[in-house]
Order: structure tokens, then sequence, then C-alpha cells
């Protein structure tokens, strides 16, 4: 084979190459997306969100649908859906670009963010009512999001499952709390060991 043909057929094996990694790539990226809301599955999630916690301002969030069983059970697993996708693409604006949302499962949600400015309270009150809010094309479900939220700073210690268990514990309480949104206590967790209490799906 001469030199010439040799040099075109390592620039085609190159392309070739080169075409596969790319594929390789966004199929990967597309394996980290969660299919029914476009956010980041756990394992994509987890990534990001580790490496917000570098910085003691960032806030842990988790977020449940409230009575979400009842909406499938009333409308249809198609609401149901659709629900998940308005309320996925509610939190991931809430956080903004430079926070990190993902779906853990069913109709669980978490974030991260960092809170630049204190304001994280207000900005979880508002996010709170937003996601309350009727979804444009199911005007008729109503519903809410209960938040449970902590800062890293006050738990210097513990990593992402640590934080995600207290955010879990004051989610639980936000599910009983008018506002829908609670704080991690800055005591000993009271939850579980897997960061969850007896019953606490589908709860109001």
């Amino acid at each position: 084979m001469s030199t010439t043909a040799l040099a075109i057929a390592s620039a085609v094996l190159g392309l070739a190459w080169g075409a596969h990694t790319v594929w390789m790539v966004r199929r990967l990226h597309r394996a980290r997306r969660d299919p029914l809301t476009g956010l980041w599955t756990r394992e994509g999630f987890t990534r990001r969100a580790r490496r917000l916690l570098r910085d003691g301002r960032a806030v842990v969030v988790l977020a449940d649908v409230d009575r979400f069983k009842q909406v499938n059970d009333t409308f249809g697993h198609a609401a149901g859906d659709a629900l998940l996708a308005a309320t996925a693409t509610r939190l991931a604006h809430g956080v903004g670009r430079g926070g990190v949302a993902g779906r853990l499962g069913g109709d669980e949600f978490a974030a991260v963010f960092v809170d630049r400015d204190g304001t994280a309270l207000e900005r979880l009150d508002t996010l709170a009512h937003i996601l309350a809010r009727p979804v444009d094309s199911l005007p008729e479900v109503h519903t809410t999001v209960s938040l449970g939220w902590v800062r890293r700073a006050d738990h210097a210690d513990e990593d992402l499952s640590g934080l995600l268990r207290r955010a879990d514990e004051a989610m639980y309480a936000a599910k009983r709390s008018p506002s829908r949104v609670r704080r991690a206590r800055l005591g000993r967790l009271l939850a579980s060991v897997a960061g969850r209490r007896p019953g606490r799906r589908g709860a109001a």
C-alpha cells in the first residue's frame, strides 16, 4: 500500500473513531438525564452536586410532590407525568444556571445551589409558591410541593448523602407546615438510618 493510501486510511479511521467517541459521549450524557423531566438522574446529579458542595454557602434541597398518588389515581398517569415535568422545569429554573437539579425517583427531586446573598429562605419560599401553581395543561389539578433544605456550612463534616438525609427529615416536617418549606435542624438527625420516616410517601 502506498504512503498516500496509508495516510488516507489513517485519516478515515481517525474520523470514524472521532465520530464514535462523540456518539458515545452523547449517549452517556443522555443516559444521565431523566427521559420524562430532562433533569439529571441520581448519578449525574450527584457528580455535579458534590462539586457545588465545596462552597460552604451551598444549600441542599429535597422536594416531594404532595398527594401525588391521588393525582395519578384521580386524573391518570398522563396527568401525573405532566405534573412531574412541570415541577422539574420550575425547580431547575428556581435554582438557576449555577445550581443543579435532579430527579431521584418517583415524585422526589433534589437540588443544590450556592446561596451567595444569604436569601435561601426567601428564595425557597418563592419557589414553593411557584411549584404550587396549577400546570397550564392541568388547571383542575391542585397540589403543593414540600421542600426541606439544609446549609452546607451548618454540617461541614457531612457528605452529600448526610445532607440529603437532613433535608429529607426537614421535608417531612414541611409537609405539615403551612409554608411547605422547612430548614433542617442543627442538632442530631432524628430520621431513620435511611433518612426517611415510616409512611412519608403519600403523606399530605
